[in-house]
């Protein structure tokens, strides 16, 4: 891993060769497309294809990228059966011509220079990726942790601090703030109606890559709390039709590739997870509450074993290890202690520091 400080590549008119296809994904965003496409529309890296996937949209979403596409002749809009982001993504890289490919989700947006950015940081590093850094737009506040720095990994780093979830790189599941040589992705897909789509499309990708760049600096602006963003959506019965089997899949994937030792330092954040899930549900009221919290007492204890293995490995938290202990012996005294940790403990300890900050 090498730290580049206060590096800013750029790519200018004349050498803006390659093409770069951006796949957008839209379904029903009519209030947000427009934003989202002439962002990208006004990137200053200007060889772009804009490959917007209308995903059988009810509203007025497809006969706005229409006129969108009538103004910048590099949109081509594809209007299909709703299929879910997955399937939308998958159209979009079956027409995709350019030699990178990267995707927008249609309610966001991009600043103009991040795809300059990406790609002249992988032309001049020789890297097979990019990932840059997103701020977190809420209705009220804006969170950006941007630093000026970008980072280069080499072998299989880029995949080593994704599944560790280094908090110090904003990787992440996340499609949208990749940029990948069209090589990579060769014969990979999403998959197709399933939820938490990029899991396993994102661990799959990162291990193929030889090197990749990361720029800290924030290029994506991703809107946090909007009602219907699957980012938003309740403990459901498709966490366990789509997103603990997403996990599951991809501990297998990374055991394939002769990472046992990664695929135990997920297994680690997956237990965590589903502990977090079961609290959340038992503190919640849910219609399915009963059912659910029995099939989360099913999968840890089935799991226990690889679970409490994976809670001894290097990244784990100790004390993780005594909450899956506590909760395998009795999930009522589990609940009852993550009750007055966040009730009395917590507090108790926010209040402490602010008093020691004050003198």
């Amino acid at each position: 891993m090498r730290i580049l400080e206060q590096y800013h590549p750029q790519i200018g008119q004349e050498d803006q060769t390659e093409l770069i296809s951006v796949i957008v994904a839209a379904y029903n965003i009519a209030d947000y497309i427009e934003k989202g496409v002439r962002s990208v529309c006004a990137q200053t890296y200007r060889n772009l294809e804009i490959l917007v996937v209308d995903d059988g949209s009810t509203d007025m979403t497809g006969s706005i990228c229409d006129r969108l596409a009538e103004e910048d002749k590099r949109i081509r809009v594809i209007h299909k059966k709703n299929g879910g982001l997955a399937d939308a993504r998958n159209a979009g890289l079956q027409a995709a011509g350019g030699s990178y490919i990267g995707f927008i989700d249609g309610d966001d947006w991009i600043d103009p220079d991040m795809y300059e950015k990406m790609l002249g940081a992988m032309r001049e590093q020789k890297a097979d990726a990019a990932v840059c850094r997103y701020r977190q737009v809420h209705s009220a506040y804006t969170l950006d942790e941007s630093q000026d720095r970008v980072v280069v990994f080499a072998g299989q780093e880029a995949l080593q601090h994704y599944v560790w979830e280094s908090k110090e790189f904003a990787i992440q599941n996340a499609a949208w703030n990749k940029l990948y040589k069209k090589e990579i992705l060769a014969d990979l897909l999403f998959p197709t109606g399933k939820l938490y789509e990029d899991i396993v499309f994102t661990t799959r990708a990162l291990s193929r890559v030889r090197c990749c760049v990361y720029l800290d600096t924030a290029c994506y602006n991703y809107i946090i709390d909007r009602e219907g963003s699957i980012m938003n959506a309740q403990i459901n019965e498709r966490t366990f039709t789509d997103h603990i089997p997403a996990y599951d899949e991809k501990t297998a994937f990374l055991r394939s590739i002769g990472r046992a030792d990664l695929a135990k330092v997920h297994d680690y954040f997956v237990c965590k997870r589903l502990l977090l899930f079961y609290h959340q549900v038992e503190e919640g009221e849910l219609p399915d509450r009963d059912r659910y919290l029995e099939k989360f007492r099913q999968i840890l204890w089935n799991g226990r074993e690889s679970y409490m293995a994976a809670c001894a490995c290097p990244q784990a938290d100790p004390r993780d290890a005594k909450k899956l202990k506590l909760f395998l012996r009795s999930p009522a005294r589990y609940s009852r202690r993550i009750r007055i940790e966040e009730r009395v403990v917590i507090p108790c300890k926010v209040k402490i520091k602010r008093l020691l900050h004050r003198g």
